[in-house]
């Protein structure tokens, strides 16, 4: 699973051989869809992950028929898990698209191995966030109360309501992604259905494919499209969770009214999202066996980035401290004091060590190239910034303003559940995906591998 030696004799390879054409990139990511079988160890984790799907239907249903009484929230901490893993999966999300359209503007072509299970990851994990919100509600049947539909009293939604900015968040950008993905996936389509061995198979690939041929007007149309969305992309990611750094921001509370709230949240999206996707690549990469597509260039060039992400987050961190402390105000010193002496303590100082010191490991090149301690390094840190995440929440609820309302949050039994199983979903919908779809670019991948081997003077 390392690689780090072949790593060091090519650092910045992003194919692993210069002959690799494009026949043999289709035959490696587009023959687990069409001419091999599932697998054994496909088929133990979809069993495996099948009971947490079932979990979360499970939960979601036991909350919308008992009530938000199941999780641990009380009257001074009305906020808990659902908001916390809200906004974690939402980074995530947010992450996926970031990743693709920053680097296809920037022109980095290591984009081309990691672009598609990326924005795949923003599908998934903004359809799961959507449902946090709702069952948070208190009374989620009438969560179409958000939306401005035509009723016979006109009545509109409080647009002044943080409910309603994260509505129109995640319904724009779930539509988005879900557009900049298929445009993406179009080739590949065409390419699966003139592989496909069943009529079946050509039928719904070619469907879905809308009849591209791959002449050059369709791939100027392509490109053209596909850069103008991602040129959309940008503006859309760093607003969507700049807007849920305003579900905080835009209070009145201590330790939540900052300005550095929104980009100081973009930053975090796109630290704990590339985290999920170097976990995702060294599990794509093993389970379809993708080492010549995904190359250890890849993992170094993402935990360049992740160690990048840390910096700022430190530093966002030691700003939030300063000003707690710089702004003279009462409430919001003892939040800050709170922090590191409360009862979430030991949350908070294990949000520091993954968030801040672990990641420092990333300055070694034989870590960020030793695909164990970067997959170790990536979970740490995915935790840390849930825990982050957590904390936002608990921490100023916890603290308030009047000393009778300060109370703790007890976790409850439900809230460990809600946390855990749609992890489970999450890995469904991506062994499911892997099943129908390719999970790797092979266009962008066969077009890399030509211009590296031209590079050479040695095109395949």
């Amino acid at each position: 699973m390392s690689g780090a030696a072949d790593a060091h004799r090519q650092p910045h390879r992003w194919i692993a051989r210069e002959r690799l054409g494009y026949a043999e990139i289709c035959a490696a990511i587009a023959d687990p869809i069409q001419k091999r079988g599932p697998g054994r160890a496909w088929v133990i984790a979809f069993l495996g992950v099948l009971p947490f799907v079932l979990l979360t239907f499970g939960a979601i249903g036991a909350v919308l028929t008992v009530g938000i009484g199941l999780s641990g929230v009380n009257t001074t901490v009305v906020w808990g898990f659902s908001i916390a893993n809200y906004v974690w999966w939402i980074g995530i999300g947010n992450a996926g698209t970031l990743i693709s359209s920053m680097l296809l503007l920037t022109r980095q072509h290591w984009r081309a191995s990691i672009n598609r299970f990326a924005e795949a990851m923003t599908l998934f994990a903004a359809a799961i966030a959507g449902i946090f919100p709702i069952i948070h509600l208190g009374r989620p049947l009438y969560a179409y109360w958000l939306a401005p539909y035509p009723n016979t009293m006109d009545l509109w939604p409080q647009w002044r309501s943080a409910l309603v900015w994260d509505f129109w968040a995640i319904l724009s950008y779930l539509l988005f992604s879900l557009i900049f993905w298929f445009t993406g996936l179009l080739p590949d389509l065409a390419t699966l259905r003139d592989r496909a061995q069943t009529r079946f198979g050509q039928r719904v690939y070619g469907a879905l494919a809308f009849g591209w041929r791959g002449s050059a007007r369709h791939w100027a149309l392509y490109e053209t499209f596909h850069k103008t969305m991602a040129a959309l992309a940008v503006p859309l990611v760093c607003s969507v969770h700049s807007i849920v750094g305003l579900d905080f921001a835009a209070s009145l509370m201590p330790g939540w009214q900052e300005s550095i709230f929104p980009p100081y949240f973009v930053v975090g999206a796109m630290y704990s999202g590339f985290a999920m996707v170097v976990v995702l690549a060294i599990i794509i990469r093993w389970g379809l066996k993708l080492q010549a597509v995904i190359t250890p260039a890849h993992f170094d060039a993402m935990a360049k980035v992740m160690l990048f992400a840390s910096l700022v987050m430190t530093v966002s961190y030691a700003t939030e401290w300063f000003m707690g402390w710089y702004g003279g105000e009462h409430a919001d010193r003892s939040v800050i004091a709170f922090f590191f002496t409360g009862d979430y303590r030991w949350l908070y100082y294990s949000l520091l060590f993954c968030n801040c010191l672990v990641p420092q490991a990333l300055w070694f090149s034989r870590i960020r190239l030793n695909l164990w301690a970067l997959a170790i390094i990536s979970v740490v840190i995915n935790l840390g910034m849930w825990l982050e995440r957590i904390l936002i929440v608990w921490n100023t609820l916890s603290h308030g303003y009047a000393v009778s309302l300060w109370r703790s949050y007890h976790v409850s039994l439900y809230d460990v559940v809600i946390l855990l199983a749609p992890l489970g979903l999450f890995a469904f919908g991506f062994l499911v995906l892997a099943r129908i779809f390719p999970i790797v670019s092979i266009h962008e991948v066969s077009q890399i591998a030509h211009d590296e081997g031209a590079a050479k003077g040695k095109v395949a």
